[in-house]
């Protein structure tokens, strides 16, 4: 008898055991299959492909292309976020692609909201920009405004991403001179026309520039504008009427012109002194 009480005991002990190994079986199961989702949620960034020596991921690092992880695509260790790295704070231009792209990423210098009204194009039908970092690798690159006739760069620092004019308020152009970085803004003498003005400094005139200037608020700054500002239409604009010009001419004021395809480096009148656009 007491020995079929010992074998029962041992039994359940048996079978106590075999449970509680089990249980932590199924828990340690239980603990794996959580650990799961965060495996699959690991951070996947977008990067520039522009550069054939160096990236930036979406956070706004900078590495080299053998410095990424090449499972999530973020650029491996501790790095200066948000660099801006041979950029022109003011005028918001970098000489390097990628650096352009980071520094533009700082929320404190691109406002999400503001960035993601902009257009990709002129077209009113074209489509806005689906991030920060769409909109950052996109306005970084080159675009008509930053070379000259096509075929050279107005500047080194030819990486922009400012925001464009038309994202303003009211489409108002808050801080043109921004626009005019790597520009030589040049005063011509009476009748001379942008091409010629360009050409005598060892230059030639930019197009694209005509619009920044053919404003009341840039005009003012590089001309006297006696007689104030005027709207007027004419090839020769922005332009200055000189002094000596018949009275019906306005002598002394500065003429700007509201449509603006008209604009040419090659317009001049024989009473104004233009102001030009060189590079």
């Amino acid at each position: 008898m007491l020995f079929g009480t010992r074998m029962s005991n041992s039994r359940l002990i048996l079978s106590l055991l075999f449970r509680f190994i089990l249980i932590i079986q199924i828990l340690s199961r239980v603990s794996a299959i959580r650990k799961d989702p965060n495996l699959l949620e690991k951070r996947i960034c977008r990067t520039t492909v522009q550069g054939r020596y160096l990236r930036t991921d979406d956070n706004g690092h900078v590495c080299d292309a053998l410095s990424m992880d090449p499972q999530s695509g973020c650029c491996f260790g501790k790095r200066e976020q948000f660099s801006c790295h041979g950029c022109n704070l003011i005028s918001q231009c970098c000489n390097s692609y990628e650096f352009c792209v980071s520094c533009c990423l700082n929320p404190a210098r691109t406002q999400k909201e503001l960035a993601l009204k902009v257009k990709m194009a002129k077209p009113v039908t074209a489509g806005a920009y689906a991030s920060v970092f769409d909109f950052c690798t996109g306005r970084c690159r080159h675009n008509s405004e930053s070379v000259v006739h096509e075929n050279a760069y107005l500047s080194d620092f030819h990486h922009c991403f400012s925001l464009p004019s038309n994202s303003t308020a009211g489409g108002v152009d808050r801080n043109p001179e921004l626009r005019l970085n790597g520009i030589h803004v040049v005063v011509g003498r009476q009748g001379e026309s942008c091409d010629s003005v360009c050409k005598s400094n060892g230059q030639s005139c930019v197009p694209s520039k005509l619009s920044v200037l053919n404003q009341c608020e840039i005009m003012q700054k590089y001309m006297s504008c006696k007689g104030a500002c005027l709207a007027s239409i004419g090839a020769d604009q922005p332009a200055e009427v000189v002094d000596d010009a018949p009275r019906h001419l306005n002598p002394g004021a500065c003429l700007y012109t509201r449509t603006q395809t008209i604009l040419s480096c090659d317009g001049s009148h024989q009473h104004t002194r233009r102001l030009c656009p060189c590079a």
